[in-house]
């Protein structure tokens, strides 16, 4: 068995459609034979989780499996290896930092507090 990972993109549409448009790009891990056989798990996950519900709003909400536009092997899973990175230009480095670090507080501190109680 051969270790792939995949990008794989959603569409989400709320009510009519006449929003900022949204997608989900989600890195996944897949498990399979070769790339084929990895790249038709990933599309048959992407189609099975397409789903459509209402929000608080009573609006329906959409999620539309758009495609995968990625699909890497990696020969031998590793402990830390990276699987995804993005080069991100901010207009407000200060304002990202600042975003990036309470972020980081808020992960640091859920991991915290579950250290303490096992």
């Amino acid at each position: 068995m051969n270790c792939y990972v995949t990008k794989m993109v959603f569409r989400i549409i709320c009510g009519d459609g006449n929003h900022t448009p949204q997608f989900d790009e989600q890195i996944r891990l897949f498990y399979a034979h070769n790339q084929q056989a990895a790249f038709q798990k990933a599309e048959t996950i992407g189609k099975a989780e397409e789903d459509c519900f209402m929000n608080i709003h009573q609006q329906p909400v959409q999620w539309k499996f758009i495609a995968i536009t990625a699909l890497y092997s990696i020969p031998s899973p590793a402990d830390g290896i990276e699987i995804a990175s993005r080069i991100k230009e901010v207009d407000d480095a200060d304002n990202y930092l600042y975003i990036t670090y309470e972020k980081a507080a808020q992960v640091t501190a859920a991991n915290s507090l579950q250290t303490q109680t096992i």
